[in-house]
């Protein structure tokens, strides 16, 4: 959920249609409660509130919506919400990490057991599809916002790992301990980014044929459909598959 709009295998995005724009939002809304009631109000002495706020607004939450978010931080009878990662296998050997925030911890288990089970896949255990990913900052710029020159620059003096030039922005990775810094260093030129956020990925992809993609992309939408669920990794390759 959330973030940029290329996900070719690495991360699975829905389509943001009009009818899923409400789970959505809520998605949106439940992290930037917690991550205001974890850290000051104030984003910018919280980078992970900063970060929810900017997710928000690339999908074009309403001003409204994000304030009445982080007022709901403050409720004495809010909900108490803990993130869980779960991990496992789907068919033709595809690795999948889950990220979910979840007030109940038995809940997001079950659910995601069922739906992988269902299609031919199981559950892990802990650390039984991490070490096929990386876990790293990543950053896109506008192409027309900075040239290569001045991204290779800034992301020098930043400490990023690595910068990329693709179609339509500038893609600069970093460790995932580095990411708020460089993520600072670049908001001294930029006003906000295309994307910015820590994933996992694979550090290898495997191809699929038509009817495979169809398969993992059939439980990608059925995880993404469960409300615990925030965000789903996979080693995949599909492609530029829409959905």
């Amino acid at each position: 959920m959330a973030g940029h709009s290329h996900w070719a295998g690495i991360k699975h995005k829905k389509g943001r249609a009009d009818k899923e724009r409400s789970k959505i939002f809520s998605k949106l809304s439940r992290e930037i409660t917690v991550a205001a009631k974890l850290g000051d109000k104030d984003p910018e002495m919280n980078p992970r509130l900063r970060a929810a706020i900017q997710a928000a607004k690339q999908s074009n939450m309403p001003k409204d919506n994000i304030s009445r978010a982080i007022s709901k931080s403050e409720m004495s009878d809010n909900k108490n919400y803990e993130n869980l990662r779960y991990e496992g296998f789907g068919p033709f050997n595809i690795a999948f990490i889950i990220e979910t925030l979840t007030d109940n911890k038995n809940r997001p288990a079950s659910s995601i057991r069922t739906v992988m089970q269902k299609n031919g896949g199981r559950l892990g255990e802990t650390g039984s599809t991490t070490h096929l990913f990386n876990n790293c900052g990543v950053i896109h710029v506008d192409k027309k916002k900075l040239n290569e020159e001045e991204i290779f620059e800034i992301a020098t003096n930043s400490g990023a790992k690595d910068c990329f030039h693709l179609e339509k922005i500038h893609e600069i990775i970093s460790d995932k301990e580095d990411f708020y810094k460089v993520k600072s260093v670049f908001e001294k030129k930029l006003n906000n980014f295309e994307y910015s956020g820590i994933e996992w990925r694979a550090l290898n992809y495997i191809d699929l044929n038509k009817e495979q993609k169809e398969k993992i992309v059939t439980i990608l939408e059925t995880l993404e459909d469960l409300d615990d669920v925030q965000t789903i990794y996979t080693n995949a390759n599909l492609g530029n598959t829409e959905l």
